[in-house]
């Protein structure tokens, strides 16, 4: 029961990709009247998704390890 429900956790992650791709990247938006037309636009949009989801939990990794102006200074041991 608990793998089963795991599972389907899974597939809301899933469909909120699908859906930025969709919103992002007009994965929508393809007129393609052949598979290979439809096949490429679809690998560049799932291409481009990947990098740009890649660069984004870079930075955000990046922005929380990083002190800001504003953060309390860590006391010296003396």
């Amino acid at each position: 029961m608990a793998e089963l429900a795991a599972v389907a956790g899974l597939r809301w992650a899933i469909e909120e990709c699908f859906e930025r791709a969709k919103d992002d990247l007009g994965l929508d938006h393809c007129e393609a009247r052949s598979w290979h037309g439809w096949h490429r636009h679809m690998s560049l949009c799932m291409a481009a998704l990947a990098f740009l989801s890649k660069l984004s939990a870079d930075l955000r990794r990046s922005a929380s390890s990083k002190p800001n102006e504003t953060s309390p200074k860590e006391p010296i041991a003396a």
